[in-house]
């Protein structure tokens, strides 16, 4: 436990539309310690847990699942709540592999707040059965950050994912519009590289 004074302490939430398998994950990097509580005025509960690495321990929050940052309900007003308050936190946005497309309206809500943020894309096991398949490497282009594919079921990705969550960070709104519509200049398109190696360089 001494070690662990010497370690950086980072903020995790992880956030996503419910059923997207947001907290079998959070479950799969946390372990078995962590702690439900209701947020605070209300009676939507959210979990806390650690994940600690060679060189950083973080602090992950399960936020309540929502659709997007205009709340409509008193669970989706919490998770807003909740990321107002960590403006500081990394985000790990949660996807569900077979539905990719509903979760990158909110994905782009909050890179467009200025998070850091690396992107999951959950239940891959579930698009390999459905002979769904994912262009990671191209999001990750497209987006200019962290792509990573899981499966909390069967663990497939998690040391992945563990050890590029230092590479999360923020992305340009404007630029991201530019490159799906393939409207960049040379020098914008290097913007896209997320700097997490995944692709081998060359989105550089």
């Amino acid at each position: 436990m001494a070690g662990n004074k010497n370690k950086d302490k980072e903020k995790i939430l992880m956030v996503g539309n419910p059923n997207v398998g947001k907290s079998a994950l959070f479950n799969r990097l946390t372990g078995a310690d962590a702690t439900v509580s209701n947020y605070p005025g209300t009676t939507v509960d959210y979990t806390k847990g650690m994940l600690e690495t060679s060189e950083i321990i973080y602090e992950i929050t399960d936020v309540p699942g929502m659709y997007s940052l205009e709340p409509k309900d008193g669970a989706e007003e919490v998770a807003l709540k909740i990321l107002e308050n960590n403006r500081d936190a990394t985000i790990l946005m949660v996807l569900d592999a077979t539905r990719v497309e509903r979760g990158l309206y909110l994905a782009l809500e909050v890179i467009e707040r200025g998070y850091r943020a690396v992107l999951v894309i959950n239940m891959i096991d579930a698009a390999h059965e459905k002979g769904v398949s994912v262009d990671i490497y191209n999001l990750q282009k497209i987006l200019g950050i962290p792509v990573i594919t899981t499966s909390a079921l069967s663990g497939e990705g998690l040391l992945d994912l563990t050890d590029r969550i230092r590479y999360a960070q923020a992305s340009d709104i404007e630029l991201i519009e530019k490159r799906a519509k393939g409207e960049v200049t040379e020098e914008e398109s290097k913007g896209g590289c997320a700097g997490c190696g995944l692709c081998g360089g060359g989105c550089i």
